[in-house]
């Protein structure tokens, strides 16, 4: 059992990356300010039950989702603003190190990204139904594992990788979209029609 005073010093560390995940969930900063600090009182008030020594992140991050499903999400109303401009750190499938060891380790996947801008990769990920797009920014923005995600939103793990697949696919339509309105696809697509004729 965790001591309540220690709690303070262990758990503020993750207040950046909370709040960076509360934004992209709630798409308005104050009510990610509200999220973070329902999450810390949450935290705060059920410290005795976490267990030293597991993943004290992982269990702040399910409390911030739990939070933000049953408050937020019952709204009725969404936000039509979006403040997500003024989060620098929503790259998805990037490595850190140089540029030449990046380079060198982009997959097709990352390749494909490099093409968009921030804007459009966001715009991409916030269009995605809301059952996608938290398994997506769990998954490929927070880094949690699937087993992680699964008991952060109280699913099994196989919708975990169905919701996955799902919202990825989604997302690579829409950049697939963007890329033929910038003109930078290969027009495989006019290829393989003139060739059923």
């Amino acid at each position: 059992m965790a001591d309540r005073q220690d709690f303070a010093e262990q758990a503020m560390q993750y207040a950046p990356q909370l709040y960076s995940a509360a934004l992209r969930m709630t798409r308005n900063q104050a009510d990610a300010e509200d999220l973070v600090q329902e999450t810390y009182l949450r935290g705060f008030r059920s410290f005795h039950t976490f267990t030293e020594g597991t993943n004290l992140r992982a269990w702040l991050f399910r409390i911030l989702t739990n939070a933000y499903i049953n408050t937020y999400r019952a709204k009725q109303r969404r936000p039509t603003e979006t403040d997500l401009a003024d989060v620098e750190d929503l790259y998805l499938y990037r490595r850190v190190g140089s540029m030449e060891t990046a380079a060198a380790n982009l997959s097709a996947e990352d390749q494909f990204l490099d093409l968009f801008t921030d804007d459009e990769v966001k715009s991409a990920l916030e269009d995605l139904p809301e059952n996608f797009r938290l398994p997506v920014l769990l998954a490929d923005v927070d880094g949690f594992a699937y087993k992680e995600i699964a008991e952060m939103l109280d699913i099994p793990v196989g919708t975990v990788m169905s919701r996955l697949h799902r919202g990825r696919k989604a997302m690579q339509r829409a950049l697939y979209e963007y890329a033929e309105a910038r003109g930078i696809t290969t027009g495989a697509a006019g290829t393989t029609a003139d060739t059923t004729t």
